[in-house]
């Protein structure tokens, strides 16, 4: 009953959100990068933060410290989709935000404390990759929910979080992907969405962590992070600046060049990062050994595919150049 009244109230909210983007223009309008054509409106993905803050509620103010560095990174990326704010703001709310979450978990005061610095960067580094993979419809949405199953799974034996928190996160992901997975969107999840997702999954997963002691968890991200690192890899190979906005994703090129549907593309991701974490979860094997072996080849397919497709962005970069 209450995952029920949870998904019809954040249902509301979401609704009324729609209301309020249409009323003040919070919308994404397409530019030559966007793999979209038509004007959208941005910042849906705020019903992620009001699923964690369901669930706050219910509780009784359960991770307050986790909470109020969600409201603060929620707060940041809304108003980057509103107007945009400078870079330095964004990542010193994302810093602040993140040692909050760790001061939840139990990180801030113990003996490793070079090991802070570290996970600062690498948080940071997850939260906007996160973000730079939020660029066709249905992807936010269905990864996290491949995100979501497992950290359920685990939950479900060792306990490391409420499981009524990763039911109303989920509660939420699916009243987004009501309005978002599907052909044509409407709304987008914008900054807001894609890093407050991110940084409550981070939290689960750090709680995962900090139970087990084993930093191998972070293969649940592992489909992501390849995609985005090997893309970060491949512009600097490029001589590009790796901070403006682009569609050279493997996931764009095969939305874009390749004129995949933007939700196979996006189930596809979802299939792959799902099987990789049961995997994870269920195969008697090292752990380590296969979080390598899953880089890998990872890291061989994007290869693989960039070879043989990316000059089909390269050509497409060259016609808009001439126009």
């Amino acid at each position: 009953m209450y995952y029920l009244l949870c998904f019809i109230g954040l249902l509301a909210i979401e609704l009324a959100y729609f209301r309020i983007a249409a009323r003040f223009g919070i919308t994404d309008r397409p530019n030559a990068r966007s793999s979209h054509h038509k004007v959208t409106l941005r910042g849906g993905g705020i019903i992620f933060f009001f699923g964690a803050a369901a669930f706050f509620l219910a509780s009784g103010g359960m991770y307050p410290w986790f909470m109020l560095g969600l409201a603060l990174i929620a707060a940041i990326s809304f108003a980057d989709d509103v107007r945009s704010v400078p870079n330095r703001f964004r990542i010193i709310a994302q810093f602040a935000a993140m040692l909050l979450m760790f001061y939840q978990l139990g990180f801030i005061g113990s003996e490793a404390w070079w090991e802070i610095p570290l996970a600062l960067v690498l948080c940071t580094g997850i939260i906007n990759a996160y973000n730079f993979m939020d660029g066709i419809n249905g992807i936010t949405a269905i990864y996290s929910l491949s995100v979501i199953a497992p950290l359920a799974i685990a939950n479900a034996g060792l306990h490391f979080i409420e499981q009524s928190l990763v039911g109303s996160v989920a509660a939420a992901v699916l009243v987004f992907s009501i309005f978002n997975v599907r052909k044509k969107a409407v709304c987008f999840a914008g900054d807001v969405g894609s890093v407050s997702i991110a940084f409550i999954l981070l939290f689960m997963a750090g709680a995962l962590i900090a139970v087990t002691e084993q930093l191998w968890w972070l293969i649940l991200f592992s489909v992501y992070g390849a995609d985005s690192v090997l893309t970060i890899v491949h512009r600097l190979m490029l001589r590009e600046n790796i901070f403006k906005a682009h569609r050279k994703h493997a996931y764009q090129i095969m939305a874009n060049e390749l004129k995949i549907p933007h939700v196979a593309v996006a189930s596809a991701y979802a299939a792959l990062q799902l099987a990789i974490s049961l995997g994870a979860i269920y195969l008697p094997c090292n752990k380590w050994a296969y979080f390598a072996a899953v880089i890998a080849v990872l890291a061989a397919a994007y290869t693989l595919f960039m070879r043989k497709y990316y000059h089909l962005h390269a050509e497409y970069i060259n016609r808009t150049k001439e126009k």
